[in-house]
């Protein structure tokens, strides 16, 4: 799936669907962070798709919250 319609997807969301979605990504990213502490991490790049899974849904959140004012 490109970036484009990742966003595209997120823009068609609902601004407390947005939230939920990144409470679970970043809950998903702290146990990324306790999975390598542990030395259990398999899968390293799930951290940098997690990132920027955030940073698009904070971008889109921030684009709602302005258009909204």
């Amino acid at each position: 799936m490109s970036k484009v319609s990742k966003a595209t997807q997120l823009r068609e969301k609902s601004v407390n669907e947005l939230r939920e979605e990144k409470l679970q990504l970043q809950r998903g990213l702290f146990n990324l962070r306790m999975q390598k502490a542990t030395g259990q991490l398999e899968k390293s790049h799930q951290f940098k798709e997690s990132r920027r899974e955030i940073a698009r849904i904070n971008t889109v959140l921030g684009e709602k919250e302005e258009g909204g004012k």
